[in-house]
């Protein structure tokens, strides 16, 4: 895992200090190039090949040039492929050098993984590309015909007049523009013809699970104790006889209780950490500054998530979460209000398709805060596409019990009080949710909030929903500045639980 920034076009005006704000993506080292009009930067968390995989990374007769974040999973197939090419590491991201070689643009439809990549060869071609879902970050912005790119906003706010989301599934050249080569309600569609059976939710989540478990340095799961955690968790035991498995809350939490009882059942090598509120208000401004959006419910979310990862620093490198799940099995309890297939399928499409800038971007920064990797099992394309043909009967039962299938399909190597528990929202589950309501209601009178919220909506068109969302929101404006607003792409209206 690692952070990328560069441009490609007739000023390349990155340097090497410009990659100061990405150190904390990539502590173990750092690289800069600048060639064939464009300049690659990266700084380096090492996981795969962890003393040969410095990057930029070149072809075998250095033609072509790549930086990576993130992991591509098929790697050792897709080498398979060129017995005669003459790869340098044992890194999973050098594949994509002899990929592009052979198959130019289509590189990015062959890679199974989580990415954001740029390359570049002799003929000056410049390619972008991200993986189908968005795990992994990338922005890009102009400065006239010079196309900047970095893995977080915080390195182009100040070289682009407006920093632009780079859209999941998608590649890009300065030729073609922005191609779109997945889709998720395309996906949708593809197992339509067939029903999912309970084995093989669970052949397939255990195959996607297994791929995750590369890796070079210490790896673990976060444990919440509740269905989806510990059902990653569960199939990695199975794998891993001295898992790690990490949980955190406030006195008192559910998830705390809750995770204790599944480790201990499961038999892991648990950790957990108590944070109180002086602590979270202490580190809402890091929190921020990380996450880069003022979307209350992110915000909530992150949190916990950021004391997680950084106590999990202190034992691993990489980490498994379970991400997902809700979107796919219709975790949350509004969607309950969907009464067909159809209705269902088409809200659950919503909802992964957003994740990128919700769910997902808490999780890549939090993890990346802290200079850990977080892994998504539940979002592998094929478990995806098979979960979008399980029918809305098997995903909330006729008694109204939410993710009926994961929890029928594993609910023998789970702990009996966790495959049956209710849902409970993360933020809620660890402690946080209230807190920072009732701090907001404090600070900010509702006049205060009326003028400033009118003076947002007047510089960027978007609307301040609350004295919560306005509190994160001057955070963020004096991280990223007001034109910022317009990048962040809140759940307009929508606190899903």
């Amino acid at each position: 895992m690692c952070g990328i920034a560069g441009t490609h076009g007739s000023t390349t005006s990155l340097t090497e200090d410009d990659l100061s704000t990405l150190f904390h993506r990539g502590p173990d080292g750092n690289g800069f190039r600048n060639i064939y009009g464009t300049t690659l930067g990266h700084t380096r968390l090492a996981i795969i090949d962890v003393e040969g995989g410095e990057q930029p990374l070149s072809s075998d007769d250095g033609t072509v040039w790549l930086v990576v974040n993130g992991e591509i999973y098929n790697h050792l197939e897709l080498r398979q492929r060129f017995p005669d090419y003459d790869f340098k590491t044992d890194s999973d991201s050098e594949v994509i050098l002899p990929l592009w070689a052979k198959y130019g643009t289509k590189t990015a439809e062959m890679l199974d993984g989580m990415f954001a990549l740029a390359l570049v060869d002799e003929s000056g071609q410049f390619y972008m590309a991200r993986d189908p879902i968005g795990i992994k970050p990338l922005y890009y912005g102009f400065d006239g015909d010079t196309i900047h790119f970095s893995s977080e906003i915080k390195a182009l706010k100040d070289t682009v007049e407006e920093v632009l989301d780079f859209p999941p599934g998608h590649w890009y050249t300065p030729e073609h523009g922005l191609v779109k080569y997945y889709d998720v309600a395309d996906a949708a569609q593809s197992y339509l013809e067939s029903i999912p059976s309970l084995s093989d939710i669970r052949e397939s989540l255990v195959k996607a699970v297994k791929k995750r478990l590369m890796s070079d340095v210490p790896l673990g799961t976060y444990l919440s104790g509740g269905l989806d955690s510990t059902i990653v968790t569960a199939i990695a035991k199975q794998e891993m006889p001295h898992l790690h498995t990490f949980s955190v809350g406030v006195e008192g939490s559910e998830d705390i209780k809750n995770a204790r009882e599944a480790a201990e059942a499961l038999g892991t090598d648990h950790h957990e950490y108590i944070y109180t509120q002086e602590e979270m208000m202490e580190a809402l401004p890091a929190i921020i500054y990380y996450l880069e959006s003022y979307d209350p419910a992110l915000v909530r979310s992150a949190i916990p998530n950021y004391f997680l990862a950084r106590m999990t620093r202190q034992y691993v490198t990489v980490v498994l979460t379970g991400e997902g799940a809700d979107e796919l099995y219709a975790g949350y309890h509004y969607l309950k209000e969907h009464n067909t297939d159809e209705e269902l399928t088409d809200e659950l499409v919503t909802l992964t398709s957003t994740l990128y800038n919700c769910n997902l971007q808490r999780c890549d920064r939090m993890t990346m805060a802290h200079s850990i990797e977080g892994r998504v099992p539940f979002l592998d394309t094929e478990f995806i596409e098979l979960s979008f043909a399980v029918a809305r009967e098997m995903k909330i039962s006729p008694d109204g019990v939410e993710k009926w299938a994961l929890r029928k399909a594993f609910e023998d190597i789970l702990p009996k009080n966790v495959a049956w528990r209710v849902k409970e929202q993360f933020s809620k589950g660890a402690g946080s949710s209230d807190m920072l309501r009732e701090l907001a209601d404090r600070e900010i009178s509702d006049d205060d909030f009326a003028a400033e919220a009118d003076d947002v909506f007047a510089q960027t068109g978007y609307r301040i929903r609350s004295k919560e969302e306005l509190l994160y929101h001057r955070e963020f404006v004096v991280h990223f500045g007001m034109a910022a607003t317009k990048v962040v792409e809140p759940w307009r209206g929508r606190d899903v639980t």
